[in-house]
């Protein structure tokens, strides 16, 4: 348990990536915030913050199912606030939760551009912020975003969801060079292919040869959080790119066909060969 003792905060826990991350820290040693909307089961989507909250606490933590939308910024320092009430201290923050839609810019309404830069940027900015003065205080703290590097060539079709998420990186790189120094990290990571999730599933995405597990964001996020903060800061990360750096070479049990190795792809969702 490489992180007895800490606790955690994941967005968008209730469900997918969110949830794999959330139990990962748990089996880790970390007491979880599992922080996402859904309260009720819905028969459309699987998950609940009362079901992640139970696995956490069947691997032996504690765990704090709180209800928010991370557009209230009011519920936000909320949650914070009751989960800094019940474990004293938030040493890691996970920026989960996202909304995606990917149309041009003549199809994409108002209300879904603010939509996705409410629940990507505003969201993790929002969660970044009322969770940064516990981190300085005790010194310790890594935040991090489920963005991609900026990448300008990949807006067109998506430019809002791409500004959205755009923006969530910056976010990062900015918190870093503020805090640089006194102990607080704050990077980004996003994935080299596609993963099995409810937003690949539901958008139709391709299909199992082409998608990787979760864990592979599990394991990247485990060896990010495990180095000092001051060591890796503003940095925006690709999974496989910096596990292998790390010296993970094999990379089949991330295979969710485990016959076919799924191809990169870009943040512009083009397969890359390699």
């Amino acid at each position: 348990m490489r992180f007895a003792g800490r606790v955690a905060m994941v967005t968008g826990a209730s469900r997918g990536v969110g949830k794999v991350l959330a139990l990962r820290l748990a089996a880790e040693g970390c007491d979880v915030v599992v922080a996402a909307k859904t309260v009720v089961p819905d028969p459309k989507l699987p998950g609940t913050i009362g079901d992640t909250a139970r696995e956490v606490e069947a691997l032996g933590r504690r765990a704090l199912a709180a209800e928010l939308d991370v557009r209230d910024d009011a519920a936000v320092e909320r949650v914070v606030n009751q989960a800094l009430a019940a474990f004293g201290r938030i040493d890691f923050l996970v920026n989960n939760a996202g909304a995606l839609y990917w149309r041009s810019v003549a199809e994409t309404e108002m209300k879904r551009f603010d939509l996705v830069m409410g629940v990507n940027a505003r969201g993790a900015f929002a969660c970044a912020r009322h969770v940064l003065p516990s981190m300085l205080a005790h010194r310790f703290g890594h935040i991090l975003m489920l963005s991609p590097p900026v990448d300008p060539r990949a807006g067109a079709g998506k430019v809002a969801y791409a500004l959205s998420k755009f923006g969530m990186t910056l976010v990062a790189q900015g918190i870093a060079e503020e805090v640089r120094g006194q102990g607080v990290a704050a990077n980004a990571l996003w994935p080299a292919t596609l993963l099995e999730s409810q937003a690949t599933i539901r958008w139709g995405l391709g299909d199992r040869s082409l998608w990787r597990k979760p864990d592979i964001v599990a394991d990247a996020m485990v060896a990010i959080f495990s180095k000092p903060p001051d060591a890796l800061s503003g940095q925006a990360l690709i999974d496989e790119d910096f596990l292998r750096a790390e010296g993970v070479t094999d990379f089949t049990r991330y295979r969710c066909d485990p016959d076919t190795e799924p191809p990169r792809v870009g943040f512009d969702f083009r397969f890359q060969a390699g």
